[in-house]
């Protein structure tokens, strides 16, 4: 019997370790080219962040990064969702392979000036975690065309938007890797165990 379990043990062991090797899926319908699966991307995108520097898609080459979609006003889960990835950029925060994207889908509201003053009161530098702002269409329309996620005015709904909770995770080809619900503190971690996998993968 303790020879059974121990071979058991040992299976379970191997199959974990050989799980967490194994590459995250890419997300997105693929599209075939030849013998080739083509995987979507993330569009080009052209942003203003909380320095008034320009971000781009080229801003990211050879990074990862965690983006996601909030509002300043927001009087629901914004908050919620910027501590937890506060907790990502925390754990990531001397590696400079892994970068953040915080989308504000009321730009209106949430001018330059503002979100710089939020970006200090978290203690994030400019550098590592970007705060942009846009034309409100361009960046509803990145939301769902490229990264899947809800973004739209709603006057019915608490502060004018509807939005989706989800940190989204980019690989370095501008594909994505990983969808996780920023309303669940086990979803932080596994978003935080995931960057790790991505990061052995791709570098």
């Amino acid at each position: 019997m303790e020879r059974i379990f121990f071979i058991c043990s040992v299976i379970l062991i191997l199959a974990s370790c050989g799980s967490n090797q194994d590459p995250l899926p890419i997300l997105g319908e693929a599209t075939m080219v030849g013998d080739k699966k083509i995987y979507p991307r993330i569009a080009d995108f052209n942003f203003i962040n909380q320095d008034s520097s320009p971000v781009t898609n080229a801003s990211f080459t050879n990074k990862i990064y965690i983006a996601d979609f909030i509002f300043l006003s927001c009087p629901t889960i914004c908050p919620v969702m910027t501590m937890e990835l506060k907790k990502v950029y925390d754990a990531y925060a001397t590696d400079s392979r892994v970068l953040f994207l915080s989308h504000t889908i009321d730009p209106e509201r949430d001018t330059i000036p503002r979100l710089k003053a939020y970006a200090r009161a978290l203690g994030v530098p400019t550098a590592r975690w970007h705060f942009v702002t846009g034309q409100p269409d361009t960046i509803i329309k990145l939301a769902e065309k490229s990264y899947y996620s809800a973004a739209h005015p709603d006057s019915r709904a608490p502060g004018g938007f509807v939005h989706s909770g989800g940190f989204l995770l980019v690989d370095k080809d501008r594909h994505i890797r990983g969808v996780y619900n920023s309303l669940r503190p086990e979803e932080t971690d596994r978003l935080i165990a995931d960057i790790k996998r991505l990061l052995r993968e791709q570098f």
